[in-house]
């Protein structure tokens, strides 16, 4: 048992070491990524040093350009992402697993422009929060949008459910429980489309939660230094509506 100890107490000891030696060189994030240090050395900003009116402005021009069959990022090649060298996305994108299509081709966005993640759904959990937090510190994004999905599975499935009052199987509950206010609220106006109506209020949710519940969110919003936006992507029109 002693050897045991022993080899787990170095190895534990080298894994820190190792971790110490990669701060020392500026390679770890959150030590400060060398390209941003030769930036901070030059005094030039980074390329999505711009104002949120304008990140949000770049994804509806690139939006328009994709219904117009006019995409001008169409280069996902591997050669092509070999080449970027750092990240400076102009906005993080919260977007339903079950979307046909990522962000970059539905905002006609070049690789690593767009910081995005996705769930069934697109809610903002607390994981969710977190991933934005570092989108905020890490990268200083100007923009978080969240992107609803017409005719969504997902929040048909929590619809029904909470409307049946049936328990989904397994972890699938979680759906339901997150996005119950998001029925609810909907319900509340009496909407003719129950479906397209929970899709908007659980996005309009999922905003709120992002600068409510995440004090380094708030702030920088409060700062001026990000917008939180939304919408709703119509899979039929390629058309992401704005709320």
């Amino acid at each position: 048992m002693s050897d045991c100890s022993d080899r787990s107490n170095v190895s534990r000891r080298a894994v820190v070491a190792g971790a110490g030696s990669l701060l020392a060189a500026g390679l770890l994030p959150g030590s400060g990524v060398q390209a941003e240090d030769a930036r901070s050395e030059d005094k030039t900003p980074p390329p999505n040093a711009i104002p949120p009116a304008e990140a949000l402005e770049r994804l509806k021009a690139g939006n328009d350009r994709y219904v117009a069959g006019a995409s001008e990022n169409t280069d996902f090649s591997v050669e092509r992402i070999a080449r970027i060298d750092s990240q400076s996305p102009i906005a993080g994108v919260l977007y339903s697993a079950g979307s046909p299509l990522p962000p970059e081709i539905i905002f006609d966005q070049a690789p690593g422009e767009l910081f995005v993640s996705s769930n069934a759904g697109n809610v903002v959990s607390t994981y969710e929060l977190a991933t934005f937090e570092f989108a905020v510190t890490s990268f200083g994004i100007p923009l978080i949008f969240v992107m609803g999905l017409s005719n969504s599975s997902a929040v048909l499935t929590a619809l029904g459910a909470t409307v049946q009052r049936k328990e989904l199987p397994g972890n699938q509950q979680e759906l339901v429980k997150e996005m119950s206010p998001a029925v609810i609220a909907a319900h509340g106006r009496h909407a003719s489309d129950p479906l397209a109506e929970t899709i908007k209020q659980n996005v309009r949710l999922g905003m709120k939660r992002l600068k409510k519940e995440s004090e380094i969110i708030g702030n920088a919003v409060l700062a001026g230094k990000l917008k939180i936006a939304g919408g709703v992507y119509d899979s039929k029109t390629g058309r992401v509506n704005l709320l």
